[in-house]
Formats: C-alpha cells, structure tokens, sequence
C-alpha cells in the first residue's frame, strides 16, 4: 500500500509541478539547443545513444541552457543505474551512502552506476577529494552541472578525469521553438487549452528570456494561469500581458561567480582602452545585476594610479572624490559621481609609468637593498661623530630649486627606473626630469645609463602577490 501512495503522489507532483519542470526533454530528439555538443554525429550523442558513457563528463554553462535537462536524457537512455544528488544539500555522509549502493549493485549484478551531481560546484574541496577515488576506479561514472568555470571551481583531480561540455545560451528561434511546443503539448503543456500567444507577445517572451529555457517557460506559464479565457474559450496573450509576466530581463551574474569577475575585467579594460561607450555598458551590468558600487569605486581608483598616473593627476582625485561623494549621497543618486568618474577615466591620456616601481622591487630582489649614502642619512641624531648628514645640499637654498647630487646607492648612478611617457601632464614632467638627470650625470661624472626595461604584466602581478 505505501507503493501505491507513494506513485500517486509522485504522479500529482508531476502534473502540479511548474511547467519548465514538466517540458523537460525526455529523449535526446527532444531535446532543443547545443548542437555542438549533441548534434548529429557528435561525440556526446554518440556515448549517450550507444550507452557507452564510460568517461565523467562536466556539463557547465548559464542557467536555463540545459544542463540536468541533459542528465536526466542520459539517465532515460542508459542501462546503468542513475543516482542523483544536490551538492546545495548533500554532503559526505550521502555521497558515502550513495558509493555503498554502487559498491552492492556492482558485486551483486555488474551493474555500474552514474551520478549526477547538481551545482558539484557547491561542494568544497574536502567533499570533492571524497569523490575522486570512487571516479578514479570507476566505482561510478560522474556527471557533474555547474554554472561555474569547472577549472576554477571544481577540484584539478576531477577536471582532469573528465570531458568538459560547455553548454551556451539558447538562441531566439531556440526559445521560440519552447514556446510553441508547450503551448500544443497536450500531455505536458496546454495543448488541452485554447491559447492565442501574440506575435508580439511570444517576441517579447523570447527576447527578454536571453536564451534562459527556464525564464521563457515560467513566463509563459504566468501569463496563460494569470489571464481568465474570453467569452470564446480562448487564453489571449497579448503583449501587455507578456510585458507584465517578464518586466526585467534577466542578468547572469554572480557576485562571487565567473560572471563577476569576467565583467569587472570588461570594465577595466574597456575603461584602459579609452572607450567610455564599453566601459557604460559593462558598468550599467554590474549595477543593474546588483553589484556592490563601492566595488567599482575601488577599482576605479587603483586603474587611476595603475593605467592612468602622472599623464592626468587629477584621475586620482576624480576617483577618490567619487568614493568619498558615493558614501554621503547612496543610491540612486550616487550612480553620478560613478558615472562621472567613468568616464573622466576612461578619456583621460593614459600612462602605465608608476610600474617602475615594480621595477625596483625586482632589483632589490635580485641584487639586495644597498646601503644609505652618508649625506642622506638622518643627520639629528650624531652628525658630528658620525658625520651622518654631512655634506646634503638643501634643494631649496639652490636656483630652481634643485642640485645635481647623488640620491642613489653608489653602484646604481646611471640607472634609472622611472620612464615617463609624452602623454598628458606626464610629457611636461618628461622634459623636466631629462634636464635634471643630464645635470645630476654632469655633476656626479656619471658615464654609463642603464635604462631598466618595462615588466611584462605576469610578472608585475607576481610582485604585487608578494606586496606585505
């Protein structure tokens, strides 16, 4: 008797169950979208057919494109045992009973065993180091779903035993295929009800949905249960009705995600690159999906000293006066002095100078930090015993105030770290430094220059890791 309970709850779940739910592809012929990957012919479709899915796979791509969609094909097609679990809600102790069954049903009947698991993603690392034995001697045969970059976010170990899968976004014709079929469905969809779906409507729906399978299909399915039949029987969806069931377009983005950190990096560059149109567009994604302002400000600054420096100082002030304006006012008003400094930034003459310093950090490593010259040392504490100070020029007392006299280590006169570019304010700074530097090599005698070439940027990300 709880048998036949518990099969008519499952069916009452099945046809109460939300209509993205229910449309989910059975076969790999009804399944819609990822041609590069399940199209005829391809390597996927050819495992899954044939049943001979031998090697772990990880499906990974947006929301909505079909990820346990795929899964659940698989377990439909293949005779091998097929064990789900939700990283969100299991941990070790289930994935521990879950191999014990595999271990049983592999003794028992040689019967091998799949499992999906859901956003694994979820899992930290201790939870996935459990896992890997069990992959690494086939135990079970791993599907793994995430939304996330599987080699950033899932365990080396795992990611090397598996076939990547990147699933992408819908398209239109896509979407739009969706839609008709659960309208005519009369199993699953509402081909029992009379439905007229606009060609504005469905255009609305499929556009606003962005490729997300699962956004068109709730959205239609608010419309058709939100709207009473006319006197004729017939469910009208017009655009007015589509426009209310799907008002915001949805955002990929995740504040901890692949999303947030790929369009941060947009920002930037586009922002670097002098294109204040591309640097909108990306800031108006972050805001509108949610991001933390404060976060951009603080980008905008560091880019106002990294990519922007002695070409225009006043880029700094702009930024930090944007952080300082951003925290009085809030939002929505302090999306202006963002805005503002956005786009003072972004035209701002560009110079990536202040990397010399970086420059320096890489001889001190090299070569070892030398010694203060006795002139500039501290001269209040013993300078008469010690003759520590003696012999320093105050700049000040001098024409222009400036005197040739030595500031570096003796062994490195001559080099010379800092590189100004033309750009900007920086090009003034550019002509002044080359009439004090050939007046300091006169003075010093100074006969050799060594010019210190440019970082590459790998290298100059590793100094500032290794920043205290």
């Amino acid at each position: 008797m709880p048998d036949l309970f518990d099969h008519a709850m499952q069916e009452r779940m099945n046809t109460e169950a939300p209509l993205a739910a229910r449309m989910r592809p059975r076969t790999l012929n009804e399944y819609i979208g990822q041609e590069h990957i399940v199209g005829e012919g391809k390597l996927l479709r050819r495992a899954i057919e044939t049943d001979r899915l031998f090697s772990s796979i990880i499906l990974c791509g947006p929301p909505g494109t079909g990820k346990t969609t795929l899964a659940q094909v698989i377990a439909n097609q293949t005779k091998s045992h097929f064990e789900t679990l939700s990283a969100i809600l299991a941990g070790k102790a289930d994935l521990r009973e879950v191999i014990d069954r595999a271990l049983e049903r592999n003794r028992l009947y040689k019967q091998r065993t799949v499992l999906f698991i859901d956003e694994i993603h979820r899992w930290n690392k201790a939870q996935q180091d459990a896992l890997l034995p069990f992959v690494e001697n086939g135990t079970v045969t791993l599907i793994g779903a995430t939304t996330e970059n599987p080699f950033f976010e899932v365990i080396k170990a795992l990611v090397s035993r598996s076939r990547i899968f990147q699933l992408r976004n819908l398209n239109q014709a896509e979407i739009g295929t969706l839609l008709e079929r659960a309208i005519s469905d009369p199993e699953r969809g509402y081909g029992k009800r009379r439905i007229d779906l606009t060609p504005e409507a469905r255009a609305h729906l499929v556009d606003m949905a962005t490729g997300d399978a699962r956004n068109a299909l709730n959205a239609l399915e608010l419309a058709v249960e939100s709207t009473l039949p006319g006197q004729d029987g017939i469910i009208q969806i017009t655009l007015d009705v589509a426009q209310e069931s799907i008002q915001r377009r949805a955002v990929l983005y995740d504040k901890d995600g692949d999303a947030h950190y790929d369009t941060i990096s947009a920002f930037i560059k586009s922002v670097r690159g002098s294109d204040p149109d591309a640097a909108l567009y990306w800031l108006a994604k972050m805001l509108y999906a949610g991001e933390d302002p404060r976060f951009i400000i603080r980008r905008l600054i560091i880019l106002s000293g990294e990519d922007i420096g002695l070409a225009d100082p006043m880029g700094l002030v702009v930024a930090s006066a944007a952080a300082q304006a951003f925290d009085f006012i809030g939002l929505p008003e302090g999306i202006f002095p963002i805005v503002e400094a956005t786009l003072y930034l972004a035209t701002a003459p560009k110079s990536n100078s202040t990397t010399a310093y970086f420059k320096t950090v890489q001889l001190i490593e090299q070569e070892g930090a030398g010694s203060v010259p006795k002139h500039l040392q501290d001269g209040n504490r013993d300078r008469e015993a010690t003759g520590q100070g003696k012999g320093y020029v105050y700049p000040h007392e001098e024409e222009g105030h400036f005197t040739p006299q030595q500031y570096l280590p003796k062994r490195l006169l001559g080099t010379y770290f800092y590189t100004p570019s033309v750009e900007g304010y920086e090009a003034q700074v550019s002509s002044r430094l080359e009439m004090w530097r050939n007046a300091q090599k006169k003075a010093l005698g100074i006969e050799k220059e060594t010019f210190l070439p440019d970082l590459s940027q790998d290298k100059i990300d590793e100094l500032k890791r290794n920043i205290k």
